[in-house]
């Protein structure tokens, strides 16, 4: 085989940041920006969920009739059901903000990932090649570990 060989290969880089006063605002304000939306989604449904509910009322000449008692039953299902989603990421937000205000400063948090092409050879650890870490802080380089 002809060590001349390469191939170009897509590699996932871990981007992680250095725990900053800016970087824990910046943080907290996208996380909180994050909990009005879903404040805000909820409270549509809420409105959207009985605005239906009163044109079933309102065009049905009985609000007794077992159909249209079934037909207020499912979008009351519907909205409760989405209204539990909305909740569970509202949850899950509100512990994320929970975590970042314990961050100590100058700690490294995983931000994410980017993907990266790269090339490899014949005799290149392939391994070593994947592990690739860039390191932030407030948004700028300060370190890329491991090997390009």
């Amino acid at each position: 085989m002809d060590a001349a060989q390469s191939l170009l290969l897509k590699r996932a880089i871990n981007i992680r940041a250095i725990v900053t006063p800016l970087w824990k605002e910046e943080a907290q304000t996208q996380l909180q920006a994050q909990v009005s939306q879903l404040d805000a989604q909820l409270q549509q449904l809420e409105l959207e969920g009985q605005r239906v509910i009163g044109e079933i009322q309102a065009q049905s000449q009985d609000p007794r009739n077992p159909n249209v008692l079934q037909q207020i039953d499912n979008v009351q299902l519907q909205v409760n059901q989405q209204k539990s989603q909305l909740l569970e990421q509202k949850n899950q937000l509100l512990q994320q903000l929970q975590q970042v205000q314990l961050l100590n400063l100058e700690e490294e948090v995983v931000q994410g990932q980017i993907d990266s092409t790269f090339e490899v050879k014949v005799g290149d650890n392939l391994i070593q090649k994947m592990q690739l870490e860039v390191v932030l802080r407030d948004g700028v380089v300060t370190e890329i570990r491991g090997e390009i």
